[in-house]
């Protein structure tokens, strides 16, 4: 794709106090700061000509230092992803690798001190210029500092992995580069760059180029000394690594080549020198740069961003209807997580109501509870902490919820139930109220059959816990009408989630997928596979966690009550479990500490059958998700695929390295045998093979 060239803008200044003169380069996209600057293979040749011609400079005594900035609210982004994506050989990337290095390696090789002046977000070879420097300082309000290459599939190629954990320490390196990009690409802020040694000092915003080139001076004439660690011993930087790679295993369980290369780069950094390190770097981006995983992980990025901004299936978001206070029938934890995000949020008033006063007290004290976890770690003002318990009301009136505009019910998934509480409310509100349900499968349509006016109803569909899932579930039936639908996701937007509109079908998205992938599991071993094949089978896809730990989480009560509508809905292809059932009823764990199954449960499934292993049970698990996709897609769940691999990546947390399910599906080539053809067009989300 066409590159948009982040230009490099050189100006002289001279340096407070009579230091000397510095060399101010800018990065420039055009766009005023409005769009982040990132780096292809023209900005980079443009760079490095630059840096030549301030190295003659220095050589030539006409310049003391060099700094680099950038504009408005951004540093810079790293690598320009759009070129990433068009990237088909090997030799393309080996390019892109070598002039990576080629060029930001000037910074540490200029024979003056360099000097980046992170004005705003650095991202992976944005950070990695920063680092090439000799010293960094950070606007005090910038939030995001990260090398997020190892979420992507990718390794800190330009030269991170060898320049962070000599800067920072092998932990703090490790910490950067792999820990918190796999902690859903958690980024470091400029308070702990600072506390880290990633950044050297901290201003103020609205001084910051000012209060930035004063430091400098000082810097440059000797008057301010910034102190370095010391390179770890070998001895602490091996117990760091063999820690990393442990944690690592338990996260991956050998899923993902990325990060074990990452792991292994780090590991490399203490003993190579950087020209060796640098080569091993080259090498590492020139496997990953154009290998399907990549590709189908720029894809799932793209697909996450646009829909944040766009949602996928929304209608027109104009006619949406003014929400000024919400109600919620039920008071237990989802209900109140509810209560707490849309109070902070939505800043309009919130009423719960329950059956009686000791649930509607149990909800009170959670509510505070949560407001309090969220004032103790800084996230809350004393202020706006008394406010958002006070914006919140626990009753046992129904009637109470009369004056809401939109109520949301979080109550019990049984349907009758349900159906009685939108029964008992209709003739209490007004004609323009909504009403929404959180039920994670069961049909909305039947909900709102029995009502006067079966458009006011609406699927809200939030996962658990509610403030970290980013996903909402939009469900429309045929009778929701437009503006109701359109409220929904000016909601959903509001909150801060990403949404995405599906038809009335059982289990919607995720969770009629998950279950299809729970159910194929249990039935291998109600077939006869061992639980310990059965749990370790996916391991190669990479997902969050092993089947039996899921079923843990979620809870086997509440999975098999969702399996059991969704074969009651779907049939077969949803098999029911007795021996899930019998340790349902018998309230046993299914999963030991360390995430893998317990043997011990073995004995609840009698067996029987012709035993898998783990191939067998992989495919018969991607057979399975594929069948279902492909029915999903006949019935219209969605109106296209790529917004159920958003659903499986923001509401089930599957890696974003796979790309989503249809590229995983079309990777191991199941589309192609199940389905007759792929998911996704060749190119969209591999390296196309034409």
């Amino acid at each position: 794709m066409t590159e948009t060239v982040t230009h490099v803008t050189v100006r002289d200044a001279e340096l407070p106090g009579g230091s000397g003169t510095l060399a101010l380069l800018t990065f420039d996209n055009g766009s005023d700061g409005a769009r982040p600057a990132t780096m292809g293979g023209a900005g980079l040749t443009e760079l490095r000509e630059a840096l030549v011609v301030q190295r003659e400079r220095a050589a030539a005594g006409e310049i003391v230092a060099l700094a680099v900035t950038g504009m408005g609210d951004c540093f810079l982004a790293g690598a320009d992803l759009r070129v990433v994506s068009g990237l088909r050989t090997s030799a393309q990337a080996r390019e892109v690798a070598e002039l990576g290095h080629a060029t930001l390696r000037l910074l540490g090789e200029l024979g003056v001190p360099t000097f980046a002046l992170v004005n705003g977000l650095a991202l992976g070879g944005g950070l990695e210029v920063a680092l090439h420097c000799t010293y960094r300082a950070v606007a005090s309000d910038v939030r995001r500092l990260a090398l997020p290459e190892a979420h992507l599939g990718l390794v800190a190629g330009w030269g991170g992995t060898y320049l962070a954990p000599r800067l920072l320490g092998i932990a703090g390196g490790l910490d950067l580069a792999l820990e918190r990009p796999l902690a859903n690409n958690r980024p470091t802020d400029a308070a702990t760059a600072v506390a880290t040694g990633l950044a050297d000092a901290s201003f103020a915003r609205a001084t910051f180029l000012d209060d930035a080139l004063a430091w400098v001076a000082r810097v440059v004439a000797g008057e301010v000394t910034v102190p370095r660690r010391p390179l770890d011993d070998d001895e602490t930087w091996q117990a760091a690594v063999d820690t990393a790679r442990v944690r690592l295993d338990a996260r991956l369980r050998g899923a993902r080549k990325a990060p074990y290369r990452t792991l292994e780069l780090l590991a490399a950094a203490r003993e190579n020198d950087r020209d060796t390190h640098f080569a091993l770097e080259d090498a590492a981006l020139e496997e990953f740069l154009v290998s399907d995983g990549l590709h189908a992980a720029l894809y799932a990025f793209d697909l996450t961003t646009r829909a944040a901004k766009a949602p996928l299936g929304a209608p027109d978001l104009s006619v949406a209807r003014e929400v000024r206070s919400v109600g919620i029938v039920g008071a237990g934890l989802m209900a109140t997580q509810l209560a707490v995000l849309l109070a902070s949020r939505l800043r309009v008033p919130v009423i719960l109501r329950d059956l009686d006063d000791e649930r509607v007290a149990a909800g009170r004290a959670s509510i505070e509870a949560q407001v309090e976890g969220l004032r103790a770690k800084g996230r809350l003002s004393d202020d706006d902490a008394a406010r958002l318990v006070a914006a919140c009301t626990v009753t046992t009136d129904l009637a109470a919820l009369a004056g809401a505009d939109l109520i949301i019910e979080a109550v019990t998934e049984v349907l009758s139930v349900k159906q009685r509480v939108f029964a008992e409310l209709e003739p209490l509100v007004g004609p323009g109220t909504i009403f929404a349900t959180n039920t994670s499968a069961l049909s909305v349509t039947q909900m709102g059959a029995h009502l006067a006016d079966p458009s006011r109803v609406v699927g809200l569909h939030f996962f658990n816990p509610v403030a970290q899932m980013p996903l909402v579930e939009v469900v429309r039936t045929d009778a929701t009408s437009p503006e109701v639908l359109a409220t929904a996701f000016a909601v959903a937007q509001a909150l801060g989630k990403t949404a995405v509109g599906v038809a009335d079908r059982p289990g919607f998205v995720v969770n009629r997928l998950l279950l299809r992938l729970l159910g194929d599991v249990a039935a291998t071993v109600e077939e006869g596979t061992p639980v310990e094949v059965a749990d370790r089978a996916l391991d190669p896809v990479g997902l969050p966690m092993r089947p039996f730990k899921l079923l843990d989480l979620v809870g086997v009560a509440v999975a098999l009550h969702v399996l059991e509508t969704l074969h009651t809905e779907l049939g077969e292809r949803f098999p029911l479990s007795p021996g899930l059932a019998s340790l349902r009823d018998s309230g046993t764990r299914l999963s030991l500490k360390d995430g893998s199954v317990d043997p011990a449960i073995q004995s609840a499934f009698p067996g029987g059958g012709t035993p898998l292993d783990e191939e067998g049970v992989r495919a018969r698990v991607l057979d399975g998700l594929a069948e279902e996709l492909g029915t999903m897609l006949d019935e219209g769940v969605v109106t296209d695929v790529s917004a159920i691999d958003l659903c499986m990546i923001l509401g089930a947390g599957w890696p974003i390295a796979n790309g989503g399910l249809a590229p995983l599906l079309d990777r191991e080539g199941v589309s192609e045998r199940v389905l007759g053809s792929r998911l996704l067009a060749d190119g969209m989300a591999n390296v196309a093979r034409s």
